[in-house]
């Protein structure tokens, strides 16, 4: 029989505490969403009445096959639990799991609350009993846990057998201030075990200020605790918190943790966690880390030739995991250190097939290293090199011309004491026969400006014709710039990250002495390549793309 290992995600409050994070209620909703569908045991709504978002979240939360639950913390010392309003406001909001946060380092009381030893373990105590009293799931997170346990070991414990005793069903160990590396954390386990407060009671919470959160839960779990808290994406205070999205798969495809342990997380579910990590950084407008454990788009890239060569061969040689298990792709890079293995795979994955002795094979080589010469790179930009693929094998649709663009940039006074800047586009094509042009301005909804390459790519995909339909869920998700030599002969290398709404991420690039040119080149070839990917037809086969 496996051990049932329960998954507690804190998303919704510890995400929150991410430096430039700020949800809105709708966006709490949605990304509750996205915990449910992974099958998470525990959904942690945040702290009912400690702001606006937080109690309208609550008022408006969606219905969950995760247990809902609300945080806060324990009663103030002076004060029954009747009486104490934060734990009537938890109360309040209806959930049927409660968290209480408590103090468990001496240290901490005294200084921080600035109240007896006694009298902090009896807030616990009673705090806790006050919730179960009222027929709520109750756990309690020892705060500061590992940093008490190491300054006074009995009274840490005495705090989580305090709450254990009134009827806590989890006593979730926490290492608050991040420093504690993962051999203490399992030896403090172990002991706490052996102190008395059974495993399957026992939680585990880390952050990652030594980068060792991951680590320290897996330490955690390995001594004996069964709940695991985490966020999606490490969001967290500082360093951010445990990663769920490394921490799941790592548990339910890695030995010994696939062999000894079962969760509430279905494999159908973890074959969507890219999306799921993919569509909070949508959410919260932020680029997805590239190296990410599993579900970054490095996560599965080959780039050496030799690499490439064995994982056509087996792709176990330098996979650990198959990318597809966590909803990934494999990726072989192209560059000017590629081989033709490389190449060939890369190929078939654009769905391009060409046998080893194809010469066309060694035409498309020389043709990337002659243009990486020139400055473009396309070990990121694997959009782009499928499009001098498609280009030479003379397989590219030619959906439209361009005919001009033009782009002006104005700095003018509104007011007195204030000037705004102002870029606007304008594009000419022919599609289907019909000559169009697109104007379009940077200004956003709110005012403000958000520079050329903003107003150029609008411009470029406001009015496509036939193809519109193909491109309207398209979105620019990051902007990159780089010279390649300084001096007068600089030359500027524009990488261009596009996304839609398959959850589908492309990279493109362009390179010109011109960041306008650049960004165009890399615009146009975004949009060239999710008509070839969606099967758009071609219109107007004599026309070619500028």
């Amino acid at each position: 029989m496996k051990d049932r290992l329960y998954l507690y995600d804190t998303t919704l409050r510890d995400g929150q505490q991410t430096q430039g994070v700020q949800f809105s209620t709708d966006e709490k909703i949605r990304i509750a969403h996205v915990l449910d569908a992974l099958g998470l045991d525990y959904i942690e709504g945040g702290w009912p009445g400690a702001n606006p978002t937080d109690s309208a979240f609550f008022e408006a939360r969606p219905e969950t096959r995760a247990t809902f639950t609300a945080f806060g913390m324990t009663k103030r010392a002076g004060r029954s639990a009747e009486n104490d309003e934060v734990l009537a406001g938890v109360l309040n909001a209806g959930t049927d799991a409660v968290c209480l946060v408590g103090k468990t380092h001496d240290f901490h009381v005294t200084t921080a609350l600035g109240i007896s030893l006694e009298e902090n373990l009896e807030n616990i105590a009673k705090s806790v009993a006050h919730l179960v009293a009222r027929c709520r799931e109750a756990l309690f997170d020892a705060e500061h846990f590992f940093d008490g346990y190491k300054d006074n070991p009995a009274y840490a414990l005495s705090c989580c057998q305090a709450a254990l005793e009134a009827g806590a069903r989890w006593i979730v160990l926490c290492d608050t201030n991040g420093g504690t590396l993962p051999p203490e954390i399992g030896r403090i386990t172990a002991e706490v075990i052996a102190a008395g407060i059974p495993g399957e009671r026992l939680g585990i919470h880390t952050h990652d200020d030594t980068g060792n959160a991951v680590a320290g839960s897996l330490a955690a779990i390995d001594a004996g605790a069964r709940q695991v808290q985490g966020t999606l994406n490490g969001l967290g205070e500082r360093c951010g918190n445990a990663n769920l999205t490394t921490l799941i798969p790592t548990l339910l495809l890695k030995e010994p943790y696939a062999s000894r342990f079962e969760t509430a997380v279905p494999g159908e579910a973890l074959a969507g966690l890219t999306r799921a990590s993919r569509l909070l950084d949508d959410i919260l407008n932020r680029v997805p880390l590239k190296s990410a454990p599993y579900v970054g788009s490095s996560a599965f890239a080959h780039k050496a030739g030799l690499h490439a060569s064995a994982i056509l061969k087996d792709p176990s040689t330098y996979e650990h995991v198959a990318p597809g298990s966590v909803g990934n792709a494999r990726i072989i890079p192209m560059s000017n250190q590629a081989g033709q293995s490389n190449l060939r795979r890369r190929l078939a994955e654009a769905g391009l097939e060409l046998g080893r002795e194809d010469p066309r094979l060694a035409e498309i080589l020389d043709e990337v290293k002659a243009r990486e010469g020139q400055g473009y790179s396309y070990d990121t930009a694997q959009a782009s090199f499928e499009l001098v693929a498609r280009r030479v094998l003379g397989d590219l649709p030619a959906f439209f011309r361009i005919k001009r663009y033009r782009v002006t940039v104005e700095r003018r006074r509104v007011e007195p004491t204030r000037a705004l800047t102002l870029s606007e586009a304008v594009v000419v094509l022919d599609v289907d026969g019909e000559r169009k042009l697109s104007v379009s301005e940077s200004l956003d909804a709110e005012g403000n400006d958000r520079g050329p390459v903003n107003a150029l790519s609008k411009a470029l995909r406001k009015d496509l014709g036939p193809y519109q339909a193909y491109i309207d869920d398209m979105k620019l998700v990051d902007f990159k710039v780089r010279i390649t030599n300084g001096g007068t002969d600089a030359v500027t290398r524009v990488i261009i990250d596009s996304a839609d709404a398959e959850g589908r991420r492309w990279s493109t690039v362009g390179v010109s002495p011109n960041i306008v040119d650049a960004s165009f080149e890399a615009l146009l070839d975004a949009v060239v390549w999710k008509l070839v990917r969606d099967g758009a037809p071609d219109y107007d086969a004599g026309a070619h793309v500028a």
